[in-house]
């Protein structure tokens, strides 16, 4: 196979160490591999994409999700390389590079969804909040590795790096955010990946970080949304949240426009035919077939070809995409059911952390030993250190599954539930 120019030494620098030992495999194929065989990445299929993991088998979970995002990632990959004139045999996008980015991105997502973010978010706010792509940035970087009582991440190449930073400003760089921005001890990782020069005058001419994104980031952005605004609306109907009658006084309530009355029209009708199915698999291959690879300039435009090229979507696709999400959160999240195990999983992380707090923020010495014996040892470690507690604590809590966090929590507040079987 002929060297790809697309990329240079520069996008592929891991981000410790210099240069990676030779491998049969690219740098971008060490970066999927270990995404794949990591606990966290396995840990997605007990956590909720929507509904509450485990309550439905054939609903999707995070993992499911991330799978059908890398697949449609890499497919957005091919259609450009057979569509753009920009690209040829010897110069194209890294669909193993874009399946990586998307295989990661919702990999530092707590339990119970984006509910479980906005917990973790008010108990942590004080040490910088919770952000579930700031924390996905950390177990890359940070923690995603535990051996001999340490933790490491997995020193990615620069290009997968800035693949997954969907935001770039900081907490503190925010007025009170309450998401999309990264911690701010992660500053030194955008720093890496734009390099420190091109950071300040990156900052100077878009005014903020969150304009600069990679065109393998704007790849995965996309393959995200069309996996959320389709395959989550053909869950909503199987689920009984999308039935014609709901859907028909939301419309009248809503007085849909000239621009969405089509796409309700057509939807009712799909599901009055009971080919939704069918149909959202044929508009994933149109929201693929919508991509564009367009010239742009920034900073970073004359360093990698990540930032001299950009992913331009049309805008019939961006106005079905706005549609079904506008369906998505009115009916499925703003629903009583949802709100209900929203409720209900906001009172466990916060009772889990009240555990912690009393156990090992609030004392000198633990009043009970509730963490497991190596976050223990860690929280130990940073006894003299009060926000290095707290961040073992968020760690711990944001990398629970759903069914981890209700076992924990049955053991530490329910009389009658006794199980030593199942110990995390």
């Amino acid at each position: 196979m002929s060297k790809n120019s697309f990329y240079s030494d520069y996008d592929f620098e891991p981000l410790v160490g210099g240069k990676r030992p030779d491998d049969y495999r690219t740098p971008f194929q060490v970066d999927r591999d270990r995404i794949i065989h990591s606990s966290a990445f396995r840990k997605l299929q007990s956590k909720t994409q929507v509904y509450l993991s485990g309550e439905y088998d054939f609903y999707r979970t995070r993992l499911t999700h991330s799978i059908e995002v890398a697949q449609i990632g890499r497919s957005i990959c091919h259609f450009l390389q057979s569509d753009s004139k920009y690209l040829n045999d010897d110069f194209y996008i890294d669909s193993d590079l874009v399946e990586a980015c998307c295989l990661s991105h919702d990999l530092g997502h707590p339990p119970f969804g984006h509910g479980g973010e906005r917990t973790l978010h008010r108990l942590f706010y004080d040490i910088g909040g919770f952000e579930g792509n700031a924390q996905t940035l950390r177990l890359i970087t940070d923690t995603l590795y535990h051996s001999s009582g340490k933790q490491r991440g997995i020193s990615p190449t620069r290009a997968f790096l800035d693949g997954i930073l969907k935001y770039k400003s900081s907490f503190s760089e925010r007025d009170r955010p309450r998401n999309h921005f990264i911690y701010d001890f992660q500053r030194v990782y955008r720093e890496f990946v734009h390099e420190k020069d091109i950071d300040r005058k990156g900052a100077q001419v878009d005014g903020a970080f969150r304009k600069m994104a990679s065109l393998e980031c704007q790849i995965m952005d996309w393959a995200d949304d069309t996996a959320y605004c389709i395959n989550d609306i053909v869950d909503g109907v199987r689920a009984g949240f999308l039935s014609l009658e709901r859907l028909e006084r939301w419309a009248a309530r809503e007085g849909l426009d000239a621009e969405s009355q089509p796409l309700f029209d057509a939807f009712v009708n799909d599901i009055r035919k009971d080919r939704l199915e069918a149909v959202f698999g044929v508009k994933i291959g149109d929201f693929i077939r919508s991509c564009r690879l367009v010239p742009r300039e920034s900073p970073l435009s004359g360093v990698t070809n990540r930032y001299a090229f950009s992913l331009e979507v049309n805008s019939e696709a961006k106005r079905t995409a706005r549609f079904f999400k506008r369906v998505a959160l009115d009916l499925i999240f703003r629903s009583a059911p949802l709100q209900q195990m929203d409720y209900k999983g906001d009172r466990v992380l916060e009772d889990l952390f009240r555990a912690l707090s009393d156990s090992y923020l609030e004392s000198e010495k633990p009043r009970s030993k509730i963490l497991p014996e190596q976050q223990a040892i860690w929280m130990k470690q940073a006894t003299e250190d009060p926000e290095k507690q707290r961040l073992v604590a968020r760690d711990f809590l944001a990398s629970l599954t759903d069914g981890q966090a209700l076992r924990i929590h049955k053991r530490l507040y329910d009389p009658e539930y006794a199980s030593i079987i199942d110990l995390d």
